[in-house]
């Protein structure tokens, strides 16, 4: 089997042949840190950590790239309006992001440049696209790429210049020689951050920087650039413009899009007031049920975001945690001895059950090398928990030790394969503890005065004042909680 996916260049799917055997170098353009992250921004990061972490996965080698642009138009006026220097304002929504991906388990990338680390590199790339008849300076500091000297101007997005000039909202820009021209460097005005450079004191365009990056830590010529389907024109388009047009060598071989997402079948926008950051969702949802929502797509299909497919998420996160939690109780149950247990001396029904749970890493590989369809991938992973929860099913399986060695194997088989989309990460009991706690959060219940009442009735239960007990068991189920009493302790849940 090899890694097939969709190339936004070429419009179909290719097989993946990286420039060094063994090794993927990957670009992904990062946030503009000017404000809190979103749904969108969450979508896009788990596509690629899943992308990333499968291709490692596979035995790859992976060096990923994933920017911060730190210096911009809208990091200005959010300074402007708060009041604090720019630097302030990108510290902290970059640190609010690295808080964001943490906790939905996105990995950090190999590197995370940012922007303003990178001027003299800009400034580079600039002066040689000048030097190549492809930018030109204005009397007024500010330098421009001219795209009708670059004849593949459009190939990512397939567009031609008329296209694009007769589409467009442009405001009239009288030094600019062509409509769609496009700044690389920017004088500054009064009160704005600049640098040195040959055409006076300014700062780079936003493309520019993307295009310096992703060359400096992965080559003129790299494997993979990716992003958001928003940013193929004109973002990437530019991209690809000025590094080709500075090396003459291709910039990125394949490209990776992920599509939209949407907010009850309308475009998430601010003005709409369905806009939800990352923050915000992972007040009402388990960052694994926000992945699970993100993976049951395909990563080029748009996704609506709505509370009823949250739940549908949360359920099938749900069922997940329930297998697992059922296997390891009856793993405990029979004890842990005899794991050892030779595959040939395990019952005919027990070794079936083993050779389909066995099955799930192939068919996830299947799945996810075709174009990474973790929809696909994700279907073979609920396939296996069916089949677990038969051979849990009373009188399904050998009570003892031949069911300690089938579910100590599917148990580590189960998690690996659900690690590879970031899921199953945590102990049953604790992803239903805090899926409790943030449901009854919801209900604007308070947990710390549900423990405080568990445990009062586990005390007059202790000095058998049955009265109080069962008066708390009330008070808590008009509530909607349920208790269950266990061999080691009280557990509670909402109804």
């Amino acid at each position: 089997m090899a890694l097939r996916f969709y190339n936004t260049m070429t419009r179909r799917k290719e097989e993946f042949q990286p420039l060094v055997p063994g090794k993927a170098g990957i670009y992904a353009c990062g946030i503009t840190a000017y404000d809190l992250c979103h749904i969108g921004h969450a979508r896009s990061a788990i596509v690629f950590d899943v992308i990333v972490r499968y291709m490692r996965y596979r035995g790859l080698d992976v060096t990923f790239v994933k920017n911060f642009t730190d210096v911009d138009d809208k990091i200005i006026e959010r300074a402007r309006a708060e009041g604090c220097a720019i630097a302030a304002i990108s510290e902290k929504y970059i640190g609010s992001h690295d808080r964001d991906m943490d906790a939905l388990g996105v990995e950090r990338p190999t590197i995370a440049p940012r922007a303003t680390e990178n001027i003299d590199g800009m400034i580079r790339m600039i002066a040689r696209l000048l030097e190549r008849g492809l930018a030109y300076a204005v009397p007024d500091g500010d330098v421009y790429f001219a795209v009708d000297k670059f004849p593949d101007y459009g190939k990512l997005s397939g567009r031609n210049l008329e296209d694009m000039q007769a589409g467009a909202r442009i405001d009239v820009n009288e030094r600019k020689r062509h409509p769609m021209d496009f700044a690389l460097w920017k004088a500054s005005k009064e009160g704005e951050p600049a640098w040195d450079s040959p055409w006076g004191p300014g700062r780079p365009g936003w493309h520019i920087e993307c295009s310096v990056m992703s060359q400096r830590y992965l080559g003129d010529t790299f494997d993979i650039h990716g992003g958001g389907e928003d940013l193929i024109f004109p973002h990437h388009e530019n991209e690809i413009a000025q590094s080709e047009g500075a090396t003459g060598k291709t910039f990125a071989r394949y490209w990776i899009h992920n599509g939209f997402v949407r907010v009850n079948s309308e475009k998430m926008s601010k003005s709409l007031g369905n806009f939800s950051t990352i923050q915000d969702m992972l007040q009402v949802c388990h960052p694994e049920v926000l992945r699970l929502f993100v993976l049951q797509s395909h990563y080029r299909s748009p996704v609506d975001f709505s509370e009823e497919s949250l739940r549908e998420a949360r359920a099938g996160m749900d069922r997940f945690y329930s297998t697992l939690r059922h296997l390891e109780e009856t793993r405990h149950r029979y004890g842990d001895a005899a794991t050892e247990l030779g595959e040939e001396a395990l019952p005919e029904r027990d070794r079936l059950a083993l050779e389909r749970i066995r099955a799930l890493p192939g068919r996830f590989i299947e799945a996810m090398d075709d174009d990474f369809n973790t929809a696909r991938a994700l279907g073979h992973l609920f396939d296996a928990v069916r089949v677990l929860n038969g051979y849990l099913a009373q009188g399904q399986h050998t009570p003892g030790a031949a069911a300690v060695r089938v579910l100590a194997d599917s148990r580590e088989i189960l998690r690996q394969t659900a690690a590879v989309l970031g899921l199953l990460r945590e102990e049953p009991e604790r992803y239903f503890e805090a899926d409790r706690d943030r449901e009854a959060r919801k209900l604007g219940l308070d947990v710390a005065e549900i423990e405080s009442l568990v445990a009062e009735r586990l005390r007059a239960r202790e000095r058998r004042d049955w009265p109080r007990a069962d008066e708390i068991r009330r008070l808590l189920l008009d509530k909607n909680i349920v208790l269950k009493d266990r061999p080691d302790g009280t557990a509670w849940k909402i109804a």
